[in-house]
This record gives structure tokens, C-alpha cells and sequence, in this order.
């Protein structure tokens, strides 16, 4: 599956969307964090939780872990995971960026 320690962070993105926490969710970003979903782009703890309600937990999203690894600056990971529920089905990368033990940035793609 991975051959690296998931952060804590991005591991609480996982299990909070997989139990429909969406407290937990936004809490994982850091106060000015980005998201950004195939170029829409969402900022802050209201951004985040507005994408959760359209396209996350307010869909029933389930993410299985496929893989992970480091990216090519510092703190920055690279997942792979399959989503499934009444949103997006599919599999594809998760580019996570963080800052002080929270995502500071997210790219779907």
C-alpha cells in the first residue's frame, strides 16, 4: 500500500471523510489553507467545509488508500486514493502540502 508514516494530518482527512466528521475534516487545514479541485479553488476553514458539504462528506465520499509517498519539496506527500459514494467515483492523486502539522494545500487532480 505505502511504504511511508502518513502524516497525521492527511491520515485525519482520510478517517474523518470515511466517518462522516466534518469538525474533524476541516480541522486537519490550517486557518488559511487552499483546496483546490481540478481548479476549483476553495480557501480557509469555510472553503474547506463548503467543498466537504458539495463534494466530500455531504456526498458520502469514501476514500480507500491506494498509495504514498513523499513529494518534491519538504512537507509535501503525494496519495493515491479511490473514491467512492454519491459524488465523483474514481481513483487519482492527492497533492497535500503542510504547515505545522496541518494541510496548508491540497490539489485534486
Amino acid at each position: 500500500m505505502t511504504d511511508i508514516e502518513l502524516p497525521g494530518a492527511i491520515r485525519a482527512f482520510i478517517d474523518a471523510t470515511n466517518a462522516a466528521d466534518s469538525t474533524a475534516f476541516v480541522a486537519a487545514f490550517t486557518p488559511d489553507a487552499c483546496l483546490n479541485d481540478w481548479g476549483r479553488e476553495f480557501h480557509g476553514p469555510q472553503g474547506v467545509a463548503a467543498w466537504n458539504e458539495t463534494d466530500n462528506i455531504g456526498v458520502q465520499a469514501h476514500f480507500d488508500l491506494l498509495s504514498a509517498r513523499r513529494g518534491p519539496v519538504a512537507d509535501s506527500y503525494v496519495v493515491k486514493m479511490a473514491v467512492s459514494g454519491n459524488g465523483f467515483n474514481g481513483t487519482g492523486p492527492f497533492d497535500f502540502r503542510l504547515r505545522d502539522g496541518l494541510i496548508a494545500s491540497l490539489k485534486i487532480s
